[in-house]
């Protein structure tokens, strides 16, 4: 039986792409809170009180001798809350400009993989009587849909929750499996595999007819992946060079229900409007600096969540990706629009995302090794010119210790030759866009983000969308909540669609 604390294919693709390269694999968030902040000592005991919801946060990665199997999470028996829970403050005016300093020079800094792969960083002091938080953790562990599952349980959905039980008894560290043992499970997992696929070909024999349509339709995906990933390569940008390890962060809080009321007017999804907005900022920033666009069409690498219903809240990795056009050389907000929802609706019914699953599972049979080089020849071909990740959240306010959660901007990683990276996240009647870039590449950061939130009134100035002010915005956002039989906030989860 396979061990259930070995990464999975894909969670040690991560790994191995930061190997020798610049890129920093993790995921993280910047989240600013109402109020005075915590105390150090109060938010260390808060989050060591709910450390047995997420056990994977006590334990670290022990990597198989030989590199004979992939590597597997085991408790670290050295484990310290306070070194993955910080604190700092901001120097004055401690404004957001200061936060998007801070969280980049944060993001700069690649997780030690001797310890359990996570930080949050307490800022205090921000102006405007907030704080905030600065949380990271490394891809292998957790990818973005299970990220905002883990959140919640971190969080509470009143501002004064009922307690939550203990652990039925304390938490003592397993000892660390010796290399003798890391070689010899790995060994014998690698051994049982030809017997699962014996029983998978028993499976054939009894149920022909409905195994080679699955064989036949993952083929179908696995063809449309490739071919949108090998016969139309991303064209050359200056988002696709040579990267360092230090990074550039800015953020934008948008609102939610201006996306809403585009797509409404407009047509199109949720997520297409995003990828539009991210379409038209893009095309600006490169025509203002003399690039040409007629024609251009960059690809986004957008992550499809293929986690089941019933898997949320488990880490590890549950997505598969479909490459995304985005027409940047389009400058008619409709247009652009109207030209990406086709393109992703077709995107959709080609399979492309089940492809990349199916291909992710199949990596599963392959050796470590030969993953490695792998990871190293993906992050040197240009299969996109950047990632777009959106992700949903919850439409309910977050508490963290009776502070509220204002808003949240989250973070994917650069991988090499990927000098942007933009994601969103839903939370509470925002949209949240965390712009990530390499300090060296792109100095001009924050213009891209001034593009983006040109790009979004574009687009709801063409719907015949009213912007609200910000005030009537959160009055809005208050008001559509309704309460619940336990006094908390509750409200329809946004959708990525």
């Amino acid at each position: 039986m396979a061990n259930p604390d070995r990464l999975t294919a894909l969670d040690t693709t991560f790994l191995h792409l930061e190997d020798h390269s610049t890129a920093h694999m993790h995921v993280a968030s910047v989240m600013v809170f109402d109020g005075k902040a915590p105390n150090p000592d109060e938010l260390v005991e808060h989050v060591v009180n709910r450390l047995h919801l997420v056990p994977r946060y006590r334990q670290r990665l022990a990597y198989v001798p030989f590199d004979q199997g992939r590597p597997v999470w085991t408790d670290d028996p050295h484990f310290n809350p306070r070194y993955h829970i910080r604190h700092t403050a901001l120097p004055r005016p401690a404004d957001d400009e200061a936060l998007k300093r801070l969280a980049g020079r944060l993001f700069s800094q690649r997780l030690d993989r001797s310890k359990p792969l996570w930080e949050i960083w307490l800022v205090q002091n921000m102006s405007g009587g907030r704080f905030a938080l600065i949380a990271k953790t490394h891809h292998a562990l957790v990818d973005g849909v299970s990220g905002v599952d883990i959140t919640t349980v971190l969080f509470d959905a009143a501002r004064d929750p009922a307690p939550i039980p203990g652990p039925a008894s304390p938490w003592l560290a397993k000892p660390l499996p010796g290399r003798a043992k890391l070689l010899g499970e790995a060994l014998v997992e690698r051994a049982t595999i030809p017997g699962e696929m014996a029983r998978g070909a028993r499976r054939l024999v009894r149920a022909p007819r409905r195994a080679l349509s699955q064989i036949k339709d993952g083929l179908v995906s696995v063809g449309a992946t490739t071919l949108a990933g090998i016969n139309a390569p991303a064209p050359p940008t200056p988002f696709n060079v040579d990267i360092g390890p230090h990074r550039r962060y800015t953020f934008l809080d948008a609102d939610l229900a201006e996306f809403k009321a585009i797509k409404d007017s407009l047509g199109g999804t949720l997520n297409d409007v995003v990828l539009a907005s991210v379409t038209l900022a893009l095309g600006r920033y490169l025509r203002d600096r003399g690039h040409a666009t007629d024609d251009l069409v960059l690809k986004a690498m957008v992550p499809v969540s293929v986690r089941a219903k019933s898997e949320h809240g488990a880490l590890g990795n549950k997505v598969a990706a479909m490459w995304a056009p985005l027409p940047v050389g389009v400058e008619n907000p409709a247009e652009a629009l109207r030209r990406i929802s086709t393109a992703m609706e077709d995107l959709k019914n080609s399979g492309q995302a089940v492809g990349a699953q199916v291909l992710t599972n199949l990596a599963g049979f392959a050796p470590p090794t030969i993953m490695s080089q792998a990871a190293r020849l993906q992050a040197r071909q240009p299969f996109f010119n950047l990632v777009v990740t959106n992700v949903p959240g919850p439409q309910f306010p977050l508490y963290l210790l009776g502070r509220r959660l204002q808003v949240l901007f989250p973070v994917v990683p650069l991988a090499q030759r990927q000098a942007l990276g933009i994601a969103v996240m839903s939370y509470d009647g925002h949209l949240g866009f965390g712009l990530l870039g390499d300090y060296d590449s792109l100095p001009e950061l924050e213009r891209i983000r001034e593009d983006l939130k040109w790009a979004i009134d574009s687009l709801a100035h063409t719907a015949g969308v009213r912007k609200r002010p910000a005030k009537k915005a959160a009055a809005a956002r208050k008001s559509a909540r309704r309460p619940s039989a336990d006094g908390s906030a509750t409200a329809k989860p946004a959708s990525a669609n």
